[in-house]
C-alpha cells in the first residue's frame, strides 16, 4: 500500500502485477478552468479518470440571479473552492467506479498543486491507500510511461463506503477560537507577495491571518519537479516552526488547494499529521470583522 508518494516505476509495477488500482488526473488551471480537462483529453496515463477541481473536488453550490455564489448548506467549508460533504464526495467516487479495495494514485502536471486535494479528500473519506505520483505526468513520461488521448470507457458504478476521517479538517470557527494560542500554528502556502498583502489576484481582501507563518507550496519541490528528500523537508519545516509542535499545524492557502503540498511534505518528512483549513484565506476574508495582518 502506498500512502504518500509513489514513483513512476512503482506505479508500473502495480499495473504489471494486477493490483486493484485507479489513477486520477487532477490537472487544472485556476486562470483557465477548462484547460485541465483539455490537457487530459490530449494526453493522460492510460486508464486515468479526470478529477475536475471545480466540479468533482469542490461543492458547486448555488448561484443567485445576481451571480453571487453560495456553497450548499451541507458543504464542509466555504471559500472559493468549498469542500463538498463527505457523502457527496463518496457519491462521486462511486460514480467513477472507485472502490474501497483499490489503491488510488493521483497526479497532475502542475507540480502536484491540484492532485494533493484529492489525496487529502480520500484520506478524509477514510481511505488510506492513496499516493501522489511524484513528479507528475512529466516524471511518468520521462520514465518512459505511456500517454494516450483515447476516450476512457466508463466503469461500472461502485459503492464506496466512507470510513473514519483519517485527516483533520479545521473550520473558520476553530481557527478563530485558537487564534494567537500555542495550540495552533497557522502555515500559509500562498506566494510571499500575496501573504504580505502586496498583491491579491483572486480574493477581495489582501493580507494574511494574524500570526500565520509563510511557506509557499513551491518550496517543497526540487528542480526536477519531485518532492525534496524527506530529510531536507524535515529540516526546512523544523526551521519554519522554530520549536512549535508540528501537531499544532493548520495548513491553509487561498482556497484550500495549494496548501496540500505543505501538508503532504510534512508527512513525507515524518512530522506526522497536521490539519487543513479548507476555507482558507478566501473564507477568512469574506467577513470584514475578522482580523487581517499585512507585511
Amino acid at each position: 500500500m502506498y500512502t504518500t508518494l509513489i514513483s513512476p516505476q512503482q506505479l508500473r509495477a502495480l499495473q504489471a502485477n494486477g493490483t486493484p488500482l485507479m489513477i486520477f488526473d487532477c490537472s487544472f488551471d485556476l486562470m483557465n478552468p477548462a484547460a485541465g480537462e483539455e490537457q487530459y483529453r490530449k494526453g493522460h496515463i492510460p486508464g486515468a479518470v479526470y478529477a475536475n477541481l471545480d466540479t468533482a473536488l469542490s461543492d458547486q453550490g448555488v448561484i443567485d440571479p445576481d451571480g453571487t455564489h453560495h456553497p450548499h448548506p451541507d458543504a464542509a467549508s466555504g471559500g472559493r473552492h468549498p469542500l463538498p460533504s463527505r457523502e457527496k464526495f463518496a457519491i462521486w467516487l462511486s460514480s467513477v467506479g472507485f472502490a474501497n479495495a483499490m489503491q488510488a494514485v493521483v497526479y497532475d502536471r502542475n507540480a502536484s498543486n491540484f492532485c494533493g486535494r484529492l489525496w487529502w479528500m480520500l484520506k478524509w473519506a477514510g481511505h488510506e491507500a492513496v499516493a501522489v505520483l511524484d513528479g507528475g505526468l512529466q516524471a511518468w513520461q520521462a520514465a518512459g510511461g505511456e500517454v494516450t488521448d483515447r476516450v476512457e470507457t466508463s466503469r461500472f458504478q461502485s459503492n464506496f463506503k466512507l470510513g473514519p476521517e483519517l485527516r483533520s479538517l479545521a473550520t473558520t470557527k476553530s481557527v478563530e477560537k485558537s487564534l494567537g494560542k500555542k495550540s495552533q500554528t497557522l502555515v500559509d502556502a500562498r506566494s510571499t507577495p500575496r501573504y504580505r498583502g502586496e498583491v491579491e489576484p483572486f480574493d477581495p481582501v489582501a493580507g494574511h491571518i494574524p500570526g500565520a507563518l509563510n511557506r509557499p507550496s513551491a518550496e517543497n519541490m526540487g528542480a526536477d519537479g519531485r518532492f525534496k528528500p524527506a530529510a531536507q523537508l524535515k529540516a526546512e519545516f523544523e526551521e519554519l516552526l522554530a520549536g512549535r509542535d508540528p501537531a499544532t499545524v493548520v495548513h491553509h492557502c487561498g482556497s484550500g488547494v495549494s496548501a496540500l503540498p505543505n501538508l503532504l511534505a510534512m508527512e513525507i518528512a515524518g512530522l506526522g499529521h497536521s490539519a487543513l483549513y479548507a476555507g482558507s484565506w478566501s473564507e477568512w476574508c469574506s467577513d470584514p470583522k475578522r482580523p487581517v495582518e499585512k507585511g
